[in-house]
């Protein structure tokens, strides 16, 4: 008769080897390249096991970077930004170099900085199809592109829109001394606008612009 090989054990936490960080499920991970050339593959820690040797294995669903999917990379991806795929695997719990952290996309804009460890994560990917969840999300600009986190962006005051300045024919400096801002389409229905004597309506209010970049 065959003898039945010696069960796994389901573990509820891993310590990094030579560190004392603890990985539990859920946690994100950073994992060691087969090409040391390569950055740190990222993955979700989905479960933890032991054999009856005691070799620790982790299953992990693994986020993608945008070069890394069908389409590859695009203007509006951030250097930071990750695809959670449907790709699993079982991997040694030796593999794991580090934790991190993979944010919401709105969390991630809130951060007042970005440290080494964080990401974050608007899209699911389908690895087989290279199809996404959402597959389509706002867009901004004339460009209309979606909003790319690392990128300085300001705010037309009067349409709320959001633009990149070197759409709008300006350099980051200029855009970054600007009090005011008035997209090209609010410029010209402003002058519009404007009473026979040449002075604003004074029924237009002018809140102070808005940037949108994150510190890193």
């Amino acid at each position: 008769m065959a003898k039945t090989k010696p069960g796994k054990k389901d573990l509820d936490s891993y310590t990094i080897k030579g560190t004392n960080k603890v990985v539990r499920s859920g946690d994100c991970v950073l994992m060691r390249p087969s090409d040391t050339d390569k950055p740190p593959y990222v993955a979700r820690v989905e479960k933890i096991d032991a054999d009856h040797r005691n070799n620790v294995k982790v299953r992990v669903r693994w986020y993608y970077r945008p070069e890394e999917s069908i389409g590859g990379r695009r203007q509006f991806h951030g250097a930071k930004e990750l695809f959670l795929s449907d790709h699993y695997d079982v991997q040694s719990a030796h593999t794991i170099e580090g934790k991190c952290v993979v944010h919401s996309f709105k969390n991630y804009t809130k951060l007042e900085n970005v440290g080494t460890e964080d990401y974050f994560c608007r899209f699911e990917y389908k690895a087989a199809t290279g199809g996404f969840t959402p597959d389509r999300v706002a867009v901004y600009c004339k460009c209309e592109m979606p909003y790319n986190p690392d990128d300085l962006m300001v705010q037309c005051e009067a349409c709320k829109d959001w633009f990149h300045p070197s759409c709008m024919g300006m350099t980051i400096e200029q855009a970054k001394k600007l009090d005011h801002f008035l997209c090209s389409d609010c410029s010209s229905d402003d002058d519009a606008k404007k009473s026979p004597n040449g002075f604003p309506d004074s029924s237009i209010s002018e809140p102070k612009v808005e940037t949108k970049r994150r510190k890193r």
